[in-house]
């Protein structure tokens, strides 16, 4: 799939929205992109997880891991077009880790995979847990970048559709003042 193809796609699934938007960074956008109302089909799913993992197939990947909620179906696809294993992050008390006997073994090669990236943080937190248990990360894939491309991981980052969203600060959020009904969107509490 080219970029083209993945964004018709997300409009097509009523996966893009506009309104105002708080975002799990709390930040605040006029944009959002609700990436399971394209995940909620395993058709699209297995469309966007085969050309994610087209981008890496040559980094001998030997495990796929994504954070919870999104990247679990993520890590699953991409991983059975690698022929890997696929594992998933979560939080326990406010901290990204490996839980349910995950293991990641040292010098194994990983690629991390994450469905939308407005700050990368989630991405940057599950770079530490691999690094914590000894993984090398091959790279890391995206179904969205929202930053711009702004954001910065000191390893491989491909996404198949990106796109420059404006992101607000609350105290200085023009959608805030003009008075524009807030939605919060995303799993983490904020």
């Amino acid at each position: 799939m080219n970029e083209a193809e993945v964004k018709q796609l997300f409009i097509d699934t009523g996966a893009i929205m506009e309104g105002h938007f708080l975002l799990t960074s709390g930040l605040h956008s006029p944009l959002y992109v609700e990436k399971f109302q394209v995940l909620q089909h395993p058709a699209f799913t297995a469309r966007l997880c085969t050309a994610l993992a087209g981008k890496f197939a040559a980094e001998q990947v030997e495990v796929v891991v994504g954070p919870v909620t999104g990247g679990i179906l993520l890590a699953h696809e991409v991983g059975k077009n690698l022929g890997t294993r696929a594992i998933f992050t979560e939080r326990e008390n406010g901290k990204m880790t490996l839980r349910r006997g995950f293991v990641i073994k040292p010098g194994e090669r990983v690629l991390i995979v994450e469905d939308i990236v407005t700050t990368g943080g989630s991405v940057q937190e599950v770079l530490e847990v691999v690094r914590e248990h000894g993984g090398i990360p091959v790279g890391i894939g995206l179904l969205v970048d929202r930053s711009g491309g702004k954001v910065n991981f000191d390893v491989p980052c491909k996404a198949l559709l990106k796109l420059s969203v404006t992101t607000y600060q609350p105290e200085g959020c023009p959608l805030c003042k003009a008075g524009v009904p807030m939605t919060k969107r995303g799993s983490r509490k904020l």
